[in-house]
């Protein structure tokens, strides 16, 4: 255990963190859900979701993973050496390069429409024109597999450097850059002609479309929006030092990555109602479709769209070192493999998972429900019950007063991960079983 890497800062492991967690969904899915579940009053709920779903789980994930300092498959067996809770971890470690294999599919979109975007191929284009131009993208099956693979090679190149020189120097430069180009993208949205309509469907809520399928739907946004459920805090917590603050941590993780995701908003909904005639349900088209047509009609647009799609590429990669990294550190302390050896065999088994994912859109779609979906939270359930019935919420808190003056909320988060979360996880994993029917 000695020779095993830690982060060299606090900072870096928030930004690294916070990176696993920001990521395509906070830019395209919570714009997309926010639209689609009233505006301003899913906000609401989702901010309130952040704080009562992601934090108490996201804090048990990062004590378990710093007290065996180990990847959830030798976490969970540390702890519990017999059983079946090691199943548990090799779940998280399977997730982590299927959902690898199909991120780096719609990663691969945002570099292709990155390069449409410079060359000026989506310039003054009408909605029938950006249709057919992501028709054509997507059914390009080479291409589509190149760029899959293009993403993973780089994921890969980053990984392989280790915590403190890859993916910690890399997430202390690229978050702060998307923050940046966020907040420029933030500035040119609401300067638009009518933005204050869009400000006004985002900030103004109307709590008598508070429903329970909104409650659901904001709580799993809020959920998979912090990464968890797979070990990847797990991870990154098993690097973190005993001096660090593991509560202070998690918040400022869960306040970067809901700020994202609020920004976004702030980014997406003026200017689609500043263009007018365009909905703010569309999905994944609402990035590839429907924001080209934007770009090419507001002033500055052609210097707009290619920093927003640099903006999609960061929030991917971000999150992608984090997917590479947890089968990568399984390897590394169960198996004792070099760091080179398990990044090249993840990212090649990454690959071959992720050729099927580029050519086929159903099949992209049947791999987010499976492990984007139902696995993350099957695994975040069982976080829950572990920590709080298995390892006990004593020995945890134990391990988070280390670096810890005083967690004045001690009481209240040990009742939340022993009944409340394991509950609340159940409905949401209930609710997306239910739905995909």
């Amino acid at each position: 255990m000695s020779n095993r890497e830690n982060w060299g800062s606090k900072i870096g492991f928030i930004l690294a963190a916070a990176g696993s967690a920001v990521g395509l969904g906070n830019i395209w899915r919570f714009p997309y859900m926010t639209g689609k579940m009233g505006g301003a009053v899913f906000l609401v709920v989702y901010l309130g979701a952040v704080i009562v779903v992601g934090l108490p789980i996201m804090i048990a994930e990062i004590a378990l993973g710093r007290a065996t300092n180990k990847n959830p498959v030798g976490a969970y067996t540390a702890i519990k050496p017999k059983g079946g809770w090691k199943l548990v971890g090799f779940l998280g470690v399977l997730t982590g390069v299927m959902i690898f294999s199909f991120y780096s599919v719609v990663a691969g979109w945002s570099v292709g429409y990155f390069f449409k975007a410079i060359t000026g191929e989506l310039n003054n284009i009408d909605s029938a024109k950006a249709g057919e131009i992501f028709s054509t993208f997507v059914a390009n099956g080479p291409w589509q597999v190149i760029l899959t693979g293009f993403f993973i090679l780089i994921t890969a190149l980053i990984v392989v450097m280790g915590v403190t020189k890859g993916i910690e120097r890399m997430s202390k430069i690229m978050m702060p850059a998307l923050f940046v180009i966020l907040i420029l993208l933030v500035i040119r949205s609401v300067t638009l002609p009518n933005a204050g309509i869009g400000l006004e469907f985002y900030l103004k809520p109307d709590f008598s479309k508070i429903n329970p399928e909104v409650v659901i739907a904001a709580m799993g946004q809020a959920f998979f929006s912090l990464s968890l459920g797979m070990g990847a805090m797990m991870t990154y917590g098993s690097y973190l030092s005993k001096k660090d603050n593991i509560p202070s941590a998690g918040g400022w993780v869960a306040l970067l990555d809901t700020s994202v995701a609020v920004l976004a908003g702030f980014m997406i909904f003026p200017a689609l109602f500043s263009v007018g005639g365009i909905q703010p349900t569309e999905g994944p088209g609402l990035v590839f479709q429907v924001l080209p047509i934007i770009f090419s009609k507001i002033p500055l647009g052609i210097i707009v769209g290619p920093l927003f799609f640099l903006l999609l590429i960061l929030a991917a990669l971000t999150s992608t070192i984090s997917l590479l990294e947890v089968p990568v550190a399984y390897l590394i302390d169960e198996r004792k493999w070099s760091r080179k050896k398990a990044n090249l065999v993840v990212g090649l088994l990454t690959f071959l998972f992720g050729i099927p994912c580029a050519l086929s859109g159903k099949f992209l779609g049947l791999w987010d429900l499976i492990w984007g979906n139902l696995s993350l939270s099957i695994g975040a359930f069982f976080i829950a019950l572990f920590v709080g019935h298995v390892w006990k919420t004593a020995n945890a808190l134990q391990e988070i007063s280390q670096g810890t003056k005083e967690f004045k909320l001690a009481r209240v988060w040990a009742f939340w991960v022993k009944y409340i979360s394991p509950l609340i996880i159940l409905l949401i994993l209930l609710s997306k079983i239910l739905s995909s029917n």
